[in-house]
């Protein structure tokens, strides 16, 4: 919908981040966390100085892309052992990798933004600290590892 300046609603404000989703592609559709952090991205700098430059210092130029992991955090479910099944898949250089698509969703449910992560996998899996006299939420970390990062806009 345009508004009377000529713009369209809902550009002039900045995405909200506590609606989202993570779809696994597999049993795990659409899973709901608590939180998700570490989609960075960052091109290694390589550093050359060719011997007829003038200048007495190195060139810098983009080297390899490497990604961070991805943290996710989510409550305890009874008889829930997924992510826990899926880490006891990794024997000795083999995994079963997975396209892990997380989706930032509008207030109808919309996507606006999406990150897709190629031949994801799991490195670590921190189970929830336990306490007598805490009345927290019980929560799992899993620590995802990936090839690629992929930004696209909503749908």
């Amino acid at each position: 919908m345009t508004t009377d300046d000529g713009s369209i609603e809902g550009e002039t404000w900045p995405m909200p981040k506590f609606r989202f989703e993570v779809d696994f592609g597999t049993e795990l559709t659409k899973v709901a966390f608590q939180e998700v952090s570490g989609m960075d991205v960052e091109n290694q700098i390589l550093e050359y100085r060719k011997s007829n430059s003038p200048l007495f210092s190195e060139e810098k130029m983009p080297g390899i892309t490497k990604y961070g992991n991805i943290t996710m955090k989510r409550g305890i479910f009874v008889n829930d052992n997924t992510f826990w099944n899926w880490h006891q898949q990794v024997v000795m250089n083999t995994i079963k990798r997975r396209t892990v698509v997380i989706k930032l969703l509008d207030e109808k449910g919309s996507i606006t933004m999406q990150w897709t992560l190629n031949n994801a996998w799991p490195t670590k899996i921190t189970s929830t600290d336990l306490k007598s006299d805490g009345n927290e939420v019980a929560v799992d970390t899993i620590e995802i590892a990936h090839e690629q990062l992929i930004i696209s806009n909503g749908q």
